[in-house]
């Protein structure tokens, strides 16, 4: 940590990075940058901008000097040795931290942001911007959501640490991922307790079990409301204590239900291939009312309504495809220099 209250740290076994990940320390935007860069698999370096000092919007710290922008960050190489070979950055605070990097190093950085930048696309090299966005360009890779590290291999990993409790339980199994409060929608205990009945019913019908797991935006009082409406039906509740059984309960479910606020879980859970059903909350979002909408034409998502049935459809793992567009890009072969966080 240093005086501009920013972050870095190495994933890289050792290897010099030749990945730079900026984000602006939000979680989902982290999560999204580091599944990009171990997907291109050139050993990266996460730097979290949790502050920049400057009074200027991101809009307006593209024109500022390439180093006096880096100098309220650690993204210098007197820090971090060379320039990489590849930025990938984050969130709208990234965007121009991103573009001084590749100012810096004379244009040899290639520069990659994920979702719309609000700033020229002409700008940077590549941009992966969700389709629901409506952001079109020569250099923008559309994605039907949120870029995700989702991949049978992990998958399978996460079963198998799991494996001795998930086998206890009866199927089918009903992931469950609960969201919260965001400034869209709300998630009161009157919303938990309806989606536990219908959970509940569900589960009686078909003699399944329910994999439940919240998000740090659940409410206590709405999670606790869940859980009174299925207390009596088999299932693996986490609650917060020990590693997070998400992956090994999207491992292992036969369908799984996420709430409507949240489109990196809805991503991520349609990264199975398997039924992903969407509960509503209350609130409204058009843009994420656009998203919703595109899963289901697509005939990847379908509404909640407490029924359960069965469909099939590539898994959503846009993050290959972007990779991929990278490597070419750069002349990078798959796996020739991957790191592992």
């Amino acid at each position: 940590m240093n005086h501009s209250g920013n972050f870095a740290s190495d994933m890289t076994d050792g290897a010099a990075p030749q990945t730079w990940v900026i984000s602006d320390g939000a979680a989902g935007t982290r999560a999204q940058g580091l599944a990009l860069a171990e997907a291109v698999g050139l050993p990266y370096r996460l730097h979290e901008l949790h502050r920049i000092r400057l009074p200027l919007p991101p809009a307006l710290q593209r024109f500022v000097p390439a180093p006096l922008l880096l100098r309220e960050t650690e993204l210098n190489p007197a820090l971090s040795g060379a320039w990489p070979r590849l930025v990938i950055s984050v969130g709208k605070r990234s965007a121009p931290v991103a573009l001084a990097v590749k100012r810096a190093s004379r244009g040899e950085t290639f520069a990659v942001h994920i979702h719309d930048p609000k700033l020229p696309l002409r700008l940077f090299d590549l941009v992966a911007i969700p389709e629901h966005d409506g952001v079109t360009g020569r250099n923008v890779i559309p994605t039907h959501g949120s870029l995700h590290a989702v991949t049978d291999e992990k998958l399978a990993a996460a079963a198998e640490r799991f494996k001795d409790r998930l086998d206890l339980l009866p199927r089918p199994r009903i992931a469950v991922l609960l969201g919260g409060k965001s400034r869209a929608f709300d998630f009161p205990a009157k919303s938990g307790q309806a989606l536990g009945r219908k959970l509940s019913g569900l589960a009686k019908e078909f003699g399944g079990s329910l994999l439940v797991t919240p998000s740090y935006r659940t409410p206590p009082e709405t999670f606790a409301a869940l859980k009174d409406e299925i207390d009596q039906i088999p299932a693996f509740i986490y609650g917060g204590e020990g590693e997070n059984p998400y992956l090994a309960f999207l491992a292992s479910a036969d369908a799984i239900v996420v709430t409507e606020d949240s489109v990196n879980m809805v991503t991520e859970a349609t990264g199975t291939g398997k039924p992903v059903y969407v509960e509503p909350l209350p609130g409204r979002s058009k843009r994420l009312g656009r998203f919703h909408l595109k899963m289901r034409e697509d005939g990847i998502t379908r509404l909640f309504e407490g029924k359960l049935e069965t469909w099939t459809y590539p898994p959503v793992r846009d993050t290959d495809k972007v990779a991929d567009a990278i490597r070419n890009a750069l002349n990078i072969e798959p796996g020739s220099a991957a790191s592992d966080p």
